[in-house]
């Protein structure tokens, strides 16, 4: 079994701390160890380094050679440009092909947080197995704990069996994330989970799902997969890459198969892709503050809020649901429940030119 992490993108739900030279992924915002090394630290229990292949862009490939050394430098697949998910997991295939002509590979985000690492190691297991048995693409479900308009959503059909304890639905569609009235809809019924953007496969089935699906894409990682340990390889790459269509693997081909499963869990998943995600998963005092980072917080008159702070002294008095992050040149201040259009600041700096500033 192969693990394959994707640490693409750049987090700018996260800014002021997520930047473009280092990334969400890259920070240590959920303990002291980075989100990436967590991720890592997660599924070795499982799925040994020399096993764990890292999918990400030319501009952090040495930070995580130097936060992962247990990972071998050839595990890192460098993308030339980031073209969603379709290609990253299509081109992590062809390596796992390369290396072991076949293999179940288990298809994670770098940025996650997980409560309960022991069930999430147990489902995983589970996943391979079903994606073995039924050669099928396996998907996790999260139980959903809200109506969350943040996340895609998975709409548990028929149950095919149980595997280790754990039920096996089939897939009966997909959702995009939704609008707040249909989000509560979906958690009502009871059928529909949180999409994790966890996945588990043969490299044989993905590859084939992709060749019917997508078969531009397929014929672009067929010419690579010619090239692989040869002097042409990167450039092979690069042209292909620069060819394709940007595209996720959830629309590209997870919303058209029919050869779907999802596996409902609850191993205190988050996906750690705001703020706000962050004050859900912090500690908190009995005001239902939190604070993160080695600075000094003093909250007077104050609660549901969360600061980080690296160093100096951030006090908050008589506020109510506010988050604030100081880094040394910027200060974000936003009220909780609207961390998400952190990203609208992103946007209107990179118009303005400020390209110091992401």
């Amino acid at each position: 079994m192969h693990a394959v992490i994707m640490a693409g993108g750049r987090g700018t739900r996260f800014w002021p701390r997520s930047r473009e030279k280092k990334p969400k992924h890259l920070l240590d915002i959920v303990s002291d160890r980075t989100i990436i090394q967590e991720t890592v630290d997660r599924i070795r229990e499982l799925i040994k380094p020399k096993n764990i292949l890292i999918v990400t862009g030319r501009k952090h490939a040495r930070e995580l050679m130097k936060q992962l050394p247990e990972i071998p430098v050839k595990n890192i697949i460098i993308e030339p440009v980031g073209r969603n998910t379709a290609a990253c997991i299509g081109l992590a295939a062809l390596h796992i092909q390369k290396k072991m002509k076949d293999d179940i590979m288990v298809v994670l985000p770098s940025d996650h947080a997980i409560g309960n690492p022991d069930k999430y190691r147990s489902v995983i297991a589970t996943a391979a197995r079903a994606a073995e048995s039924e050669d099928a693409l396996v998907t996790i479900g999260i139980q959903p704990t809200g109506p969350h308009t943040g996340f895609g959503y998975l709409e548990g059909g028929k149950a095919v069996g149980s595997i280790g304890g754990d039920e096996v639905l089939r897939v009966k569609s997909i959702r995009e994330k939704p609008d707040l009235a249909l989000a509560r809809k979906f958690v009502k019924s009871g059928r529909f989970y949180w999409n994790s953007g966890m996945f588990v496969w043969k490299a044989s089935t993905i590859l084939r799902e992709i060749e019917q699906y997508l078969p531009d894409l397929y014929s672009g990682l067929m010419t690579i997969k010619d090239s692989l340990g040869t002097d042409s390889e990167a450039k092979t790459v690069s042209r292909v890459y620069l060819r394709q269509k940007s595209i996720s693997i959830d629309y590209g081909v997870m919303e058209k198969s029919k050869n779907v499963f999802v596996i409902p869990a609850d191993f205190g998943w988050s996906d750690v892709g705001s703020w706000d995600a962050l004050w859900d998963i912090s500690d908190k005092d009995k005001k239902k503050n939190a604070r993160t980072g080695s600075g000094m917080v003093l909250f007077e008159d104050t609660e549901g809020s969360l600061v980080y702070s690296p160093g100096k002294l951030v006090a908050l008095v008589g506020m109510k649901d506010v988050i604030v992050v100081e880094t040394k040149d910027a200060l974000l201040v936003c009220k909780r429940g609207q961390s998400q259009d952190v990203k609208k600041i992103v946007d209107a700096l990179e118009a303005l030119g400020q390209t110091q500033l992401l």
